[in-house]
């Protein structure tokens, strides 16, 4: 893989984090004006299907790609298992409405990165996605270490004292599903040849596992729907985020998606608060951090000792 290759992929996972930081506080304000959490992932979520099935259906390089992907599927060179990976997103919205309030935002976010970093590593290492299997090299653990570092304290003017953290429990596992998703989504990026079309698939399985939510969780429908137009964008900025670790993840690995996502996430936050004029510098030094974060994994070194005694 060609070093301007891998710069691409990675500018590409970092926007998509950008566009991430920035649905999260959109799809938050949604959710405060609809006091359901789970409804305005769920607008969210139809908003990106309706805009890829119009992208994707009405153009035939679109059409093609959906026909190549169930040809695939009917030949079983992918398996179906391997086209669900936006139930994760599901997972994680529902998550954040059952954790968050109890262990607060910044444990969330914390273990949500941990998870997705570990998953990172393991994925790659099996060679679930795009590419070669990645061995674990000391730079990609210095690397994924330094990234859950980065975010600690990024977030860490925002610790309180949260009860319950077993319920870290679910973020931890909504983080590792990640890692798994950005690795099948690519398998699924493969058999397509198309990435609107993936996304597409990605929005459909993530779009029926919230419908199913709500229908368990209805809390009724609200009377009125907020009037600001910028409150519905937050599916737009999904097909972002989720396009561009697509996208970069056959160019740069499961990991290197995974922490420079994180990167462009905190580089947002950083953004949003500039704007709301509430940056704090434990953010600042943490966007920093992530940073060298993704340098240090970057970094060619040796194997580590998981390697087998022969190959010593």
């Amino acid at each position: 893989m060609s070093r301007s290759a891998q710069v691409t992929g990675g500018l590409l996972a970092t926007l998509g984090g950008v566009a991430v930081a920035v649905q999260g506080r959109v799809n938050g304000s949604l959710a405060q004006a609809l006091q359901n959490g789970f409804l305005a992932a769920l607008i969210s979520f139809v908003g990106g299907l309706i805009v890829l099935l119009a992208a994707v259906l009405s153009r035939p390089g679109g059409r093609d790609g959906l026909r190549r992907l169930a040809d695939s599927l009917r030949h079983r060179r992918i398996r179906w298992w391997e086209c669900i990976g936006g139930i994760s997103g599901a997972f994680l919205v529902g998550s954040q409405g059952i954790a968050v309030a109890t262990i607060g935002v910044a444990v969330f976010t914390v273990a949500v990165v941990v998870g997705q970093l570990v998953s990172s590593l393991v994925v790659d290492r099996m060679g679930i996605g795009p590419g070669e299997p990645k061995s674990l090299t000391t730079a990609r653990v210095a690397g994924a270490g330094l990234g859950v570092v980065a975010v600690v304290v990024a977030v860490s003017h925002q610790f309180t004292s949260p009860g319950a953290l077993w319920l870290a429990l679910l973020p931890l596992v909504a983080g590792l599903l990640m890692g798994w998703q950005q690795a099948v989504n690519g398998l699924v990026r493969e058999a397509a040849a198309h990435s609107a079309a993936t996304i597409l698939v990605n929005f459909t399985v993530g779009t029926t596992a919230l419908t199913l939510v709500n229908l368990v969780v209805l809390r009724g429908v609200p009377g009125e729907l907020p009037s600001e137009w910028w409150l519905y964008l937050g599916g737009l900025l999904g097909i972002l985020g989720v396009g561009g670790a697509i996208v970069s993840v056959r160019f740069i690995g499961v990991l290197m998606v995974g922490l420079c996502g994180v990167s462009g996430q905190l580089v947002g936050a950083v953004l949003l608060d500039v704007v709301n004029g509430s940056l704090a510098v434990p953010t600042v030094v943490g966007v920093v951090l992530t940073l060298v974060s993704v340098g240090v994994a970057a970094l060619p070194s040796g194997k580590m000792w998981l390697r087998k005694k022969g190959a010593q």
